[in-house]
């Protein structure tokens, strides 16, 4: 190789570490630099985000956005938006963080990039404890109406294994469809399971149950995301978990928020 060469080879090869180098830096870097961490959320989705009776932004979710702020040293701000709101908040720049109950799927990781999964859920049908319905069959009928949220993986699991139901979107957390249920506007439901049986002390006791047969084959993962040029905030999500993970962290948010309905006392 030739000196003209050589040098035009050490030019490319610098200037493709300073690039890779300057997008490793900037989010976190901007992130410390502003003071604050701003993480998106869909309120009403307890226990993983929601506004408890103090007016206060609690859930899961909440308590590990305030653990990673405090660990970056700066403030945790919170936005709340629609399902269909959080995506573009944060590929607007609104958002450093999407934290949501949202499921990895291929078609999502076209636009954002999630960190490794904090939780798997399995998706459930379920309707009110007196209706005949006990099979999946059962429930996919062209007379029946089963209410799912907008966007979400349960919406695509309800078209592909209730094709013959009528299927009826909804805004918000999974708590409105649980309302619509009891309501009588659907005669069924599906979200994951975890999101169902957290909401159920809320409503009149033995009201509601879940049906045997779970959709899908396996659990359904749930993690937070970030813009796809985030990569630096993608690899401190993924060691922030397994550092929790590690001290103990992890599990006390998990078994007080998940596990147990210990929370609703003080939220």
């Amino acid at each position: 190789m030739n000196r003209k060469k050589l040098v035009s080879l050490i030019l490319a090869l610098a200037m493709a570490v300073f690039f890779t180098s300057t997008s490793f830096a900037g989010t976190l870097g901007e992130i410390v630099k502003r003071g604050e961490l701003r993480v998106a959320v869909q309120s009403g989705a307890a226990p993983y985000a929601f506004v408890d009776k103090n007016g206060v932004q609690a859930g899961s979710m909440i308590d590990f956005a305030k653990g990673m702020a405090d660990a970056m040293g700066v403030k945790l701000v919170i936005l709340d938006f629609d399902w269909d709101g959080l995506i573009p908040a944060l590929l607007s720049g609104k958002a450093d963080i999407l934290a949501a109950d949202m499921t990895p799927t291929l078609k999502r990781a076209l636009k954002i990039s999630f960190a490794d999964p904090w939780i798997e859920v399995q998706p459930c049908i379920f309707t009110t404890t007196g209706a005949a319905f006990q099979t999946l069959e059962d429930v996919n009928k062209p007379e029946v109406t089963v209410g799912v949220l907008l966007g979400s993986t349960g919406e695509n699991m309800a078209k592909k294994y209730l094709p013959n139901a009528k299927i009826k979107s909804y805004k918000g957390g999974g708590r409105m469809i649980v309302q619509a249920l009891v309501a009588g506007h659907v005669d069924a439901g599906v979200n994951d399971d975890l999101a169902v049986l957290t909401v159920l002390p809320d409503f009149p006791p033995d009201s509601i149950r879940l049906l045997d047969k779970r959709l899908g084959t396996g659990k359904d993962p749930l993690s937070f995301a970030v813009r796809q040029e985030s990569v630096d905030l993608w690899q401190w999500i993924n060691l922030y978990f397994k550092t929790v993970r590690s001290n103990g962290e992890y599990d006390a948010n998990i078994n007080y928020w998940l596990k147990g309905i210990e929370w609703k006392k003080d939220h």
